[in-house]
């Protein structure tokens, strides 16, 4: 099995719409998955919201990762997202990702915090909206 980046589970989320969200979310993210985001805890469900909110107003992301480590089952990373909005505005934030990966391989857990390099002070919270 090829272990697990956020890029590759970003790209799905936010790129290939065509995939279905609950298959993306099922091959990336484990069943009892929480994430933290600046210090507000989703869990699973909470989660799809957000990405299926994502999905609803983006248009296409580039994710760059900038460093990526892993140590057994603990993943890190930080990473640039640059979106591109329906309405045609753009957004990127940084997003410095600590993780960790459950035995099938996909993520069990994100705590992550985020910086808004660029956008409108609407989109400052786009990595937790619902």
């Amino acid at each position: 099995m090829k272990a697990i980046t956020i890029h590759t589970a970003l790209d799905a989320l936010l790129n290939q719409k065509h995939l279905p969200l609950e298959k993306v979310l099922n091959r990336h993210f484990s069943p009892d998955y929480r994430q933290r985001t600046n210090g507000q805890w989703d869990d699973r469900e909470g989660f799809m919201r957000h990405a299926r909110k994502l999905r609803e107003v983006v248009v296409s992301a580039r994710i760059e990762v900038l460093e990526e480590l892993r140590d057994g089952d603990h993943y890190a990373d930080r990473h640039r997202v640059r979106i591109t909005k329906r309405d045609g505005s753009q957004v990127i934030q940084e997003v410095y990702l600590f993780a960790q990966i459950d035995q099938d391989g996909r993520f069990a857990r994100i705590e992550e915090t985020t910086l808004m390099l660029e956008g409108a002070e609407t989109d400052r919270d786009i990595g937790s909206a619902k």
